[in-house]
Protein backbone atom coordinates (compact mmCIF):
# COMPACT_ATOMS: atom_id res chain seq x y z
CA UNK A 1 0.00 0.00 0.00
CA UNK A 2 1.36 3.56 -0.61
CA UNK A 3 0.01 6.33 1.31
CA UNK A 4 0.40 9.71 -1.04
CA UNK A 5 -0.83 13.29 -0.78
CA UNK A 6 -0.88 15.11 -4.12
CA UNK A 7 1.01 17.07 -4.53
CA UNK A 8 1.08 21.01 -5.65
CA UNK A 9 4.57 22.20 -5.00
CA UNK A 10 8.01 20.35 -4.43
CA UNK A 11 8.02 21.18 -0.92
CA UNK A 12 7.75 19.18 2.62
CA UNK A 13 4.33 17.80 2.96
CA UNK A 14 2.93 17.09 -0.45
CA UNK A 15 -0.60 18.34 -0.49
CA UNK A 16 -3.43 19.29 -2.45
CA UNK A 17 -4.93 22.18 -1.84
CA UNK A 18 -8.52 23.14 -4.10
CA UNK A 19 -10.82 25.45 -3.98
CA UNK A 20 -14.31 24.34 -3.23
CA UNK A 21 -16.61 25.90 -5.65
CA UNK A 22 -20.52 25.49 -6.94
CA UNK A 23 -21.08 22.01 -8.42
CA UNK A 24 -24.77 21.32 -8.34
CA UNK A 25 -25.75 23.38 -5.53
CA UNK A 26 -23.40 25.26 -3.24
CA UNK A 27 -21.69 23.69 -0.53
CA UNK A 28 -20.98 25.60 2.82
CA UNK A 29 -17.36 24.93 3.61
CA UNK A 30 -15.56 25.50 6.83
CA UNK A 31 -12.48 28.48 6.76
CA UNK A 32 -10.50 25.86 7.91
CA UNK A 33 -11.08 23.49 4.77
CA UNK A 34 -11.40 19.86 5.73
CA UNK A 35 -9.44 17.38 4.36
CA UNK A 36 -10.67 14.10 2.49
CA UNK A 37 -9.30 11.27 2.41
CA UNK A 38 -9.74 9.14 -0.37
CA UNK A 39 -8.82 5.29 -1.29
CA UNK A 40 -7.67 5.38 -4.69
CA UNK A 41 -6.82 2.57 -7.01
CA UNK A 42 -7.20 4.53 -10.79
CA UNK A 43 -4.55 5.27 -13.05
CA UNK A 44 -3.56 9.21 -13.48
CA UNK A 45 -5.39 9.81 -10.09
CA UNK A 46 -2.83 12.40 -9.15
CA UNK A 47 -4.01 14.49 -11.90
CA UNK A 48 -7.73 13.59 -11.49
CA UNK A 49 -7.09 15.03 -8.23
CA UNK A 50 -5.38 17.96 -9.32
CA UNK A 51 -8.54 18.92 -11.93
CA UNK A 52 -10.58 18.66 -8.76
CA UNK A 53 -8.46 20.97 -6.67
CA UNK A 54 -9.34 23.75 -9.52
CA UNK A 55 -13.40 22.99 -8.58
CA UNK A 56 -13.04 22.67 -4.18
CA UNK A 57 -11.32 23.96 -1.07
CA UNK A 58 -10.48 20.89 0.08
CA UNK A 59 -7.37 18.88 1.12
CA UNK A 60 -6.68 15.65 -0.82
CA UNK A 61 -4.82 12.67 0.85
CA UNK A 62 -4.78 9.70 -0.60
CA UNK A 63 -4.25 6.37 -0.05
CA UNK A 64 -3.02 3.98 -3.25
CA UNK A 65 -4.76 0.49 -2.38
CA UNK A 66 -5.97 -2.34 -4.69
CA UNK A 67 -9.89 -3.23 -3.87
CA UNK A 68 -8.49 -6.91 -2.45
CA UNK A 69 -6.29 -4.91 0.27
CA UNK A 70 -9.06 -2.87 1.40
CA UNK A 71 -11.35 -5.82 2.06
CA UNK A 72 -8.74 -7.64 3.89
CA UNK A 73 -7.81 -4.28 5.93
CA UNK A 74 -11.38 -3.80 6.49
CA UNK A 75 -12.25 -7.14 8.45
CA UNK A 76 -9.40 -7.20 10.64
CA UNK A 77 -10.35 -3.44 12.05
CA UNK A 78 -13.86 -4.37 12.30
CA UNK A 79 -15.41 -2.01 9.56
CA UNK A 80 -13.50 1.34 11.38
CA UNK A 81 -13.60 3.61 8.38
CA UNK A 82 -9.72 4.40 6.43
CA UNK A 83 -10.68 6.98 4.56
CA UNK A 84 -13.66 9.55 3.49
CA UNK A 85 -14.02 8.36 -0.18
CA UNK A 86 -13.56 5.08 -2.34
CA UNK A 87 -12.77 5.93 -6.04
CA UNK A 88 -11.28 2.95 -8.58
CA UNK A 89 -11.16 -0.78 -7.73
CA UNK A 90 -13.81 -3.47 -8.70
CA UNK A 91 -17.72 -2.72 -8.54
CA UNK A 92 -17.69 -6.24 -7.25
CA UNK A 93 -15.75 -5.49 -4.12
CA UNK A 94 -17.87 -2.83 -3.49
CA UNK A 95 -20.81 -4.99 -3.36
CA UNK A 96 -18.66 -7.02 -0.83
CA UNK A 97 -17.92 -3.97 1.23
CA UNK A 98 -21.88 -3.00 1.25
CA UNK A 99 -22.87 -6.33 2.94
CA UNK A 100 -19.99 -5.73 5.38
CA UNK A 101 -21.43 -2.58 6.15
CA UNK A 102 -18.47 0.08 5.49
CA UNK A 103 -20.23 1.98 2.96
CA UNK A 104 -23.18 4.90 3.13
CA UNK A 105 -25.56 5.80 0.81
CA UNK A 106 -25.41 8.36 -1.37
CA UNK A 107 -27.54 8.99 -4.36
CA UNK A 108 -25.82 11.68 -6.21
CA UNK A 109 -28.10 13.83 -9.13
CA UNK A 110 -25.26 13.00 -11.15
CA UNK A 111 -25.97 10.06 -11.42
CA UNK A 112 -29.76 10.01 -13.44
CA UNK A 113 -27.71 9.23 -16.52
CA UNK A 114 -26.26 6.38 -15.45
CA UNK A 115 -27.46 3.25 -16.71
CA UNK A 116 -29.13 0.47 -13.96
CA UNK A 117 -26.04 -1.93 -14.97
CA UNK A 118 -23.67 0.32 -13.67
CA UNK A 119 -24.70 1.53 -10.32
CA UNK A 120 -26.02 0.34 -6.63
CA UNK A 121 -29.70 0.11 -6.53
CA UNK A 122 -29.90 1.96 -3.05
CA UNK A 123 -27.07 4.36 -3.95
CA UNK A 124 -24.32 2.23 -2.36
CA UNK A 125 -21.69 2.54 -4.97
CA UNK A 126 -21.98 4.08 -8.62
CA UNK A 127 -19.88 3.01 -11.74
CA UNK A 128 -17.55 6.02 -12.62
CA UNK A 129 -16.46 4.24 -15.76
CA UNK A 130 -15.70 0.67 -17.52
CA UNK A 131 -12.65 -1.55 -16.81
CA UNK A 132 -12.12 -3.97 -19.58
CA UNK A 133 -9.87 -6.83 -19.53
CA UNK A 134 -8.11 -8.35 -22.56
CA UNK A 135 -4.24 -9.90 -23.42
CA UNK A 136 -0.60 -7.81 -23.70
CA UNK A 137 1.35 -9.65 -25.44
CA UNK A 138 5.02 -9.49 -26.36
CA UNK A 139 5.27 -10.09 -29.98
CA UNK A 140 9.42 -10.85 -29.86
CA UNK A 141 8.75 -13.10 -27.08
CA UNK A 142 6.00 -14.79 -29.20
CA UNK A 143 8.04 -15.13 -32.40
CA UNK A 144 10.84 -16.69 -30.44
CA UNK A 145 8.20 -19.20 -29.06
CA UNK A 146 7.11 -19.52 -32.43
CA UNK A 147 3.34 -18.94 -31.42
CA UNK A 148 0.58 -17.20 -32.98
CA UNK A 149 -1.05 -13.78 -31.14
CA UNK A 150 -4.14 -14.55 -29.43
CA UNK A 151 -7.10 -13.59 -30.21
CA UNK A 152 -9.29 -15.56 -28.24
CA UNK A 153 -9.66 -17.00 -24.87
CA UNK A 154 -10.05 -20.32 -25.79
CA UNK A 155 -6.27 -19.63 -27.37
CA UNK A 156 -4.95 -19.68 -24.54
CA UNK A 157 -5.75 -22.97 -23.14
CA UNK A 158 -4.16 -24.61 -26.19
CA UNK A 159 -0.87 -26.71 -25.19
CA UNK A 160 1.21 -24.54 -27.12
CA UNK A 161 1.31 -21.64 -24.88
CA UNK A 162 2.17 -24.00 -21.45
CA UNK A 163 4.11 -21.93 -19.67
CA UNK A 164 3.80 -18.82 -21.71
CA UNK A 165 0.53 -17.37 -20.23
CA UNK A 166 1.13 -14.97 -16.34
CA UNK A 167 -1.63 -14.16 -14.47
CA UNK A 168 -2.37 -12.38 -11.34
CA UNK A 169 -4.05 -14.38 -8.27
CA UNK A 170 -7.89 -13.17 -8.54
CA UNK A 171 -8.20 -12.98 -4.54
CA UNK A 172 -5.58 -10.10 -5.56
CA UNK A 173 -6.33 -8.29 -8.83
CA UNK A 174 -9.66 -7.08 -9.72
CA UNK A 175 -8.73 -7.47 -13.19
CA UNK A 176 -7.91 -11.43 -13.11
CA UNK A 177 -11.37 -11.54 -10.77
CA UNK A 178 -13.44 -9.91 -13.75
CA UNK A 179 -12.08 -12.15 -16.22
CA UNK A 180 -13.08 -14.99 -13.88
CA UNK A 181 -16.70 -14.18 -13.22
CA UNK A 182 -17.69 -13.22 -16.41
CA UNK A 183 -16.23 -15.53 -18.39
CA UNK A 184 -18.01 -17.92 -15.89
CA UNK A 185 -20.97 -16.12 -16.39
CA UNK A 186 -20.43 -16.09 -20.34
CA UNK A 187 -19.71 -20.27 -20.43
CA UNK A 188 -21.78 -21.45 -17.51
CA UNK A 189 -20.44 -23.04 -14.36
CA UNK A 190 -19.53 -26.42 -15.58
CA UNK A 191 -17.93 -25.29 -19.06
CA UNK A 192 -16.03 -22.29 -17.02
CA UNK A 193 -14.55 -24.25 -14.42
CA UNK A 194 -13.38 -26.64 -17.16
CA UNK A 195 -11.50 -23.67 -18.92
CA UNK A 196 -9.86 -22.43 -15.97
CA UNK A 197 -8.41 -25.28 -14.70
CA UNK A 198 -7.20 -25.62 -18.16
CA UNK A 199 -5.95 -22.08 -18.42
CA UNK A 200 -4.18 -22.96 -15.10
CA UNK A 201 -2.09 -25.85 -16.73
CA UNK A 202 -0.75 -23.29 -18.95
CA UNK A 203 0.05 -20.56 -16.41
CA UNK A 204 3.72 -20.17 -15.38
CA UNK A 205 2.46 -19.12 -11.97
CA UNK A 206 -0.12 -16.80 -10.36
CA UNK A 207 1.46 -13.44 -9.36
CA UNK A 208 0.77 -12.16 -6.14
CA UNK A 209 0.68 -8.49 -7.28
CA UNK A 210 -1.48 -7.69 -9.59
CA UNK A 211 0.44 -5.14 -12.06
CA UNK A 212 2.98 -7.92 -11.86
CA UNK A 213 1.62 -9.73 -15.16
CA UNK A 214 2.12 -6.69 -16.86
CA UNK A 215 5.25 -5.55 -16.37
CA UNK A 216 6.74 -9.53 -16.99
CA UNK A 217 5.96 -8.90 -20.45
CA UNK A 218 6.68 -5.74 -21.16
CA UNK A 219 10.35 -6.47 -20.12
CA UNK A 220 10.74 -9.46 -22.30
CA UNK A 221 9.96 -12.34 -19.43
CA UNK A 222 6.60 -13.54 -20.14
CA UNK A 223 5.10 -13.72 -23.38
CA UNK A 224 1.33 -13.44 -22.65
CA UNK A 225 -0.62 -11.93 -19.57
CA UNK A 226 -4.06 -10.97 -18.95
CA UNK A 227 -4.08 -7.10 -18.09
CA UNK A 228 -7.06 -4.46 -17.79
CA UNK A 229 -6.80 -2.84 -20.57
CA UNK A 230 -5.54 0.95 -20.24
CA UNK A 231 -4.54 3.77 -22.48
CA UNK A 232 -0.59 2.88 -21.45
CA UNK A 233 -0.89 -0.39 -22.08
CA UNK A 234 -2.59 0.24 -25.69
CA UNK A 235 -0.19 2.62 -26.83
CA UNK A 236 3.04 0.62 -26.17
CA UNK A 237 2.98 -1.16 -29.46
CA UNK A 238 3.71 2.32 -30.52
CA UNK A 239 7.46 2.55 -28.78
CA UNK A 240 7.59 -1.27 -28.12
CA UNK A 241 7.16 -4.88 -29.40
CA UNK A 242 4.43 -5.28 -26.67
CA UNK A 243 0.34 -5.06 -28.09
CA UNK A 244 -3.02 -4.90 -26.33
CA UNK A 245 -5.21 -7.36 -27.67
CA UNK A 246 -9.39 -7.47 -27.45
CA UNK A 247 -10.14 -10.69 -27.31
CA UNK A 248 -12.63 -11.25 -30.14
CA UNK A 249 -15.13 -13.58 -28.46
CA UNK A 250 -16.21 -10.89 -25.97
CA UNK A 251 -14.81 -8.22 -23.34
CA UNK A 252 -15.12 -8.94 -19.56
CA UNK A 253 -15.68 -5.48 -17.97
CA UNK A 254 -16.50 -4.40 -14.64
CA UNK A 255 -17.47 -0.84 -13.52
CA UNK A 256 -14.77 1.24 -11.54
CA UNK A 257 -16.75 2.68 -9.08
CA UNK A 258 -16.91 5.19 -6.11
CA UNK A 259 -18.33 5.04 -2.73
CA UNK A 260 -18.59 6.76 0.19
CA UNK A 261 -17.29 5.04 3.59
CA UNK A 262 -19.81 4.16 6.91
CA UNK A 263 -18.81 7.47 9.02
CA UNK A 264 -17.07 9.33 6.86
CA UNK A 265 -15.31 12.44 8.90
CA UNK A 266 -16.48 15.36 5.92
CA UNK A 267 -19.42 13.38 4.30
CA UNK A 268 -20.43 16.96 2.51
CA UNK A 269 -16.61 17.17 1.04
CA UNK A 270 -17.42 13.71 -0.04
CA UNK A 271 -20.66 13.80 -1.65
CA UNK A 272 -18.69 17.01 -3.68
CA UNK A 273 -16.54 14.62 -4.78
CA UNK A 274 -18.83 12.23 -5.82
CA UNK A 275 -21.05 14.47 -7.54
CA UNK A 276 -17.86 15.71 -9.38
CA UNK A 277 -16.19 12.20 -10.68
CA UNK A 278 -20.30 11.60 -12.12
CA UNK A 279 -20.23 14.99 -13.81
CA UNK A 280 -20.01 15.32 -17.38
CA UNK A 281 -17.20 17.82 -16.92
CA UNK A 282 -15.70 15.20 -14.37
CA UNK A 283 -16.29 11.96 -16.61
CA UNK A 284 -14.36 13.94 -19.98
CA UNK A 285 -11.53 15.22 -17.23
CA UNK A 286 -11.24 11.71 -15.71
CA UNK A 287 -11.57 9.99 -19.34
CA UNK A 288 -8.77 12.62 -20.44
CA UNK A 289 -6.48 11.23 -17.99
CA UNK A 290 -7.11 7.83 -18.29
CA UNK A 291 -8.78 6.59 -21.58
CA UNK A 292 -11.94 4.27 -20.85
CA UNK A 293 -15.68 3.74 -21.69
CA UNK A 294 -17.49 6.74 -18.99
CA UNK A 295 -20.70 5.32 -17.17
CA UNK A 296 -22.18 8.35 -18.47
CA UNK A 297 -24.07 7.89 -22.31
CA UNK A 298 -22.97 11.46 -22.96
CA UNK A 299 -19.30 11.00 -23.03
CA UNK A 300 -17.99 8.96 -26.37
CA UNK A 301 -15.86 5.91 -26.32
CA UNK A 302 -12.39 7.62 -26.72
CA UNK A 303 -10.80 7.45 -29.24
CA UNK A 304 -7.67 4.99 -27.98
CA UNK A 305 -10.78 2.17 -27.97
CA UNK A 306 -11.60 2.52 -31.63
CA UNK A 307 -13.36 -0.58 -33.42
CA UNK A 308 -14.22 -1.51 -29.48
CA UNK A 309 -18.32 -1.07 -29.18
CA UNK A 310 -20.37 -1.94 -26.00
CA UNK A 311 -21.78 -5.07 -27.89
CA UNK A 312 -18.22 -6.25 -27.59
CA UNK A 313 -18.91 -6.71 -23.92
CA UNK A 314 -19.70 -10.02 -22.12
CA UNK A 315 -23.08 -9.99 -20.89
CA UNK A 316 -22.64 -9.81 -17.14
CA UNK A 317 -24.72 -9.79 -14.46
CA UNK A 318 -22.78 -7.46 -11.80
CA UNK A 319 -24.84 -7.82 -8.46
CA UNK A 320 -24.51 -11.49 -8.80
CA UNK A 321 -21.08 -11.21 -9.54
CA UNK A 322 -20.37 -9.19 -6.33
CA UNK A 323 -23.11 -11.83 -4.21
CA UNK A 324 -21.13 -14.92 -5.06
CA UNK A 325 -17.22 -13.52 -5.31
CA UNK A 326 -15.99 -15.26 -1.96
CA UNK A 327 -18.08 -18.54 -3.44
CA UNK A 328 -16.16 -17.95 -6.60
CA UNK A 329 -12.54 -17.40 -4.83
CA UNK A 330 -13.04 -20.26 -2.72
CA UNK A 331 -13.59 -22.66 -5.74
CA UNK A 332 -10.81 -21.21 -7.54
CA UNK A 333 -8.61 -21.98 -5.05
CA UNK A 334 -9.87 -25.50 -4.73
CA UNK A 335 -10.33 -26.35 -8.93
CA UNK A 336 -7.35 -24.18 -9.96
CA UNK A 337 -3.76 -23.15 -7.75
CA UNK A 338 -4.88 -25.79 -5.54
CA UNK A 339 -4.14 -28.24 -9.00
CA UNK A 340 -1.19 -26.43 -10.48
Amino acid sequence: MLHVTCPIKATGLLTLAVFFSTMVGTLAVSAEKPTLTVVAAYNGKGEIFTEFHKKTGILIDFLDMSSGEVLARAEPEGGKPMADVWFGGGADSFIKAREMGLLDAYRSPEAQTVPTQYKDPDGYWTGVSLVMAGFLVNTDVLAEKNLPVPQFWADLITAEYKDAVLVADPAISATTFTVLACLLQKLGAEEGWKYFEALGKNVAFFTKSSSDPQKRVVAGQMAVSIVPLSKELITLKEKSPVQAVFPKDGIPWMPSAVAIFKNARNPVAAKAFVDWVLSVEGQRIIQGKDPRIMVRPEIAIPKEMDGVVLADLISADIVKIGAERQQILATWAQRVTGKQ
